[in-house]
Order: structure tokens, then sequence, then C-alpha cells
């Protein structure tokens, strides 16, 4: 525990969540006004993606996995007991991120296969860190998380391939969607029912969450299958009728988390909220081949509200546990999280127009980048300052 204490370089890469939760935060806040200017003309995209392609991928590759990277290397010390990965190893994988993003964005000047190179180098060298951060500590009962991690990598290969082949990513979009739904499906089973547990026990309750069993189980392998329909085949009826039980087996799941008892406290409320967003969106996207939803207003419920929702949520707690700071959201953070439902929400109007001539489209980026704004306002300078008080490792965090 000492060598913990001895890092002396730049403070954002003493811990894996700061430079991933910090670069994540102001890509999203950066790329999706980027993103609505191209698509109404104001501004110029020059990459080897078509201007949607480049928007999801993105959204996903992009945004997603840089969180996905700083819940990793923030989670795996304290699964391990090793070291975390911090100074000039930390650095460069950041660049490595980095580095992708400004090849999608054609600002490298790269051809396909050399986007393709630079952008999925990132994931790879993520999976290989981890897989040898768990074996090195012989954590060999976290080997599963390597798995949809792997498959995100997989997804993101596909979605170049397939942009190469085809001229647009369809099948590897949803994928990789798919992908981040099913590790908060994973994950969110983990933390979710632990932060409640921990809350309620300290607030004098005796009914808890249930505790994963056989329904849980069930409830994942289902989920995975719908996913994977809707992935191959979203308009098929199977495909509607396996998302619309997944979306009903996880509205079950949620139920016995105990999200009710958790309104006084809004940061533990938000994972509860986001969560509720899988089912929501699996049951939308279940509705699309019965033509009671399109197809984008099912892929943002669970793109900007579940993937979003949950992992601003998870950014917010993991910062503030791991900076030494109280774990309350406070008025900000409550009101990016709310914007960012917001967002959702507007996102099912589509084109339609809500209000002074501006369209759901315009509505929902413009209350997403509020919110990530608030988010980088707030927690920007505790990812980049050192953290208060002495080190401990919280059992609310990662």
């Amino acid at each position: 525990m000492a060598a913990r204490t001895e890092y002396t370089g730049p403070v954002l890469f003493s811990f894996g969540f700061r430079p991933f939760f910090l670069g994540a935060c102001l890509f999203a806040l950066l790329a999706v006004p980027a993103w609505l200017l191209i698509w109404q003309g104001g501004l110029e995209y020059s990459g080897v993606f078509q201007p949607s392609d480049w928007h999801i991928h993105e959204m996903i590759f992009g945004y997603g996995a840089a969180v996905v990277a700083g819940f990793l290397f923030t989670a795996v010390p304290n699964w391990t007991g090793r070291l975390p990965a911090r100074g000039w190893p930390l650095a460069l994988l950041s660049g490595l991120w980095l580095l992708g993003r400004l090849a999608a964005a054609g600002w490298l000047g790269l051809p396909a296969l050399g986007v393709m190179a630079a952008d999925c180098a990132f994931l790879a060298a993520v999976i290989a860190m981890i897989a040898r951060e768990i074996i090195a500590g012989e954590n060999w009962r976290n080997l599963k998380v390597l798995v949809p991690v792997t498959l995100l990598g997989v997804a993101n290969a596909c979605f170049h391939i397939e942009a190469m082949s085809g001229g647009a990513a369809d099948v590897s979009r949803r994928l990789g969607i798919a992908v981040l739904i099913f590790l908060i499906m994973l994950i969110g089973g983990r933390i979710i029912p632990s932060f409640t547990r921990n809350w309620l026990a300290k607030h004098g309750a005796e009914k808890m969450p249930v505790p994963f069993g056989k329904f849980d189980a069930v409830t994942l392998v289902f989920g995975a299958a719908a996913l994977l329909a809707w992935t191959a085949a979203p308009w098929a009826a199977v495909s509607g009728a396996l998302l619309l039980g997944a979306g009903l087996l996880h509205t079950l799941r949620l139920a016995r988390w105990r999200g009710l008892a958790t309104l006084p406290d809004p940061l533990l409320l938000m994972l509860h909220l986001a969560y509720a967003l899988i089912p929501a969106g699996l049951i939308a996207a279940g509705g699309v081949p019965f033509g009671l939803l399109e197809p984008a207003a099912a892929a943002h419920i669970l793109g900007i509200g579940a993937i979003g929702g949950m992992t601003l949520a998870v950014m917010m707690r993991a910062t503030m546990g791991h900076s030494g700071r109280p774990l309350a959201a406070g008025p900000a953070l409550t009101v990016a999280f709310m914007l960012l439902l917001g967002a959702a929400a507007a996102r099912i109007a589509g084109s339609t127009e809500l209000a002074a001539g501006w369209d759901g489209i315009t509505v929902s980026a413009v209350l997403w980048t509020a919110g990530f704004a608030l988010m980088v306002l707030k927690t920007g300078p505790w990812l980049v300052t050192r953290r208060l008080g002495p080190k401990k490792v919280s059992k609310a965090q990662p």
C-alpha cells in the first residue's frame, strides 16, 4: 500500500478513471454539437465513414470505450490487490484513445485501413493490459468481464470492415450497442444491488435487495439472446418477441433491487433510473417489428438513456469516491443526469418539431451537451487534482 502514495507524476495519470472519465466527458461535450452541425450542414466532415456512421461509431467506440476503460482500470486494482496502471503506460494508453478519435474524424488524413488500425489499437491494448492484471492477480472469477470487452473490440473491427465493404455499418453498430448494454446488465447487476444494500443497511432498513441468483442468470442469458437477435435481424418478429420478453424480465429484475427506497439519495437513484432504461429500450426495440416505434428511437433509448445515463452515473460516483469527495450528487450533478434523461426523451420525437422551431434531434443534442457541460464543470477539477484526505477504498466504489 505504501507504494500507492509514492507516485509523483501528473495527477491526471495517477489512476485509470482520471484520464478516461475526463476524456469521455470532454468528448461527449464536443462530439455531439459537432455532429449536430454536420447533420445541419454547418460543418464539413472529411473522415472515411459516412457522417451518420461517424456519429454512431464515436458514441459507442469513442465515448463508450473510454468509460469502459476508466471503469476497468479503476476496478481491477480493487479486484486483484495489485497496483493500478499509472504514469507513462496510462498516458500512452490515453494517447492511443485520442489517436483513434483524431483518425476517425479524418484529421490525420489516413486511409480506411489506417483509421481502422489506429482506432482498434486502443481496445486491443485495454484487453491485453486488463487480462495481464487479472491473470497476474489470480483473480480468475473476474476473467469473464474480458468476454464482453473483447466482443466490443471485435464489434469495433467489424464496424470498420462493414463500412469499408458496404459503405455503411449496419449490423456492427447494433452489435456495439448490444455489447455495452450487456456490460451494464452484467456490471450493473453487481454494483446496483450492492450499493443499495449498503445504503439501506446504513439507514436501518430490514428489507434488502434480492441477491444474485438463478433468476438473474436466466435474465442475463435471455437478455443476451434478445440483443443478439436484435443485432442480426431487428425487423424479425422473433427478435421482437425476444426483446419484449427480455424487457419484461429486466423490469422484474430491477424491481427486486428496491430502487424506490433510494429516493432520498439522488446519486444512488440515478443508477436505478438508468438501468430502468434498459428494459424500456428493449421493449421499444421489440415494438419495431410490429410497427409500434421507429428503429432510431428505440436505439437512442438504449444509447442515450441506458448507456449515457448509466455511464454518467457511474462516472459521478467513482470520481467522488476515488477523489475523496462525499458520495452526494448535489444540485449540479443531479440536473446533469436529468438533462440526459431529457435528451433521451426528446430524441424519441426525431425530426418532429417540439418547440420554437427545434426538432427532437436538436433538443436532444442541446440537452445532452448541457448535461455533460455541468459534469465537466463539476467533476473536471476533481479529476486533475489530488485526492482529498488519505487513500481509502470504499465499498461504494467500483
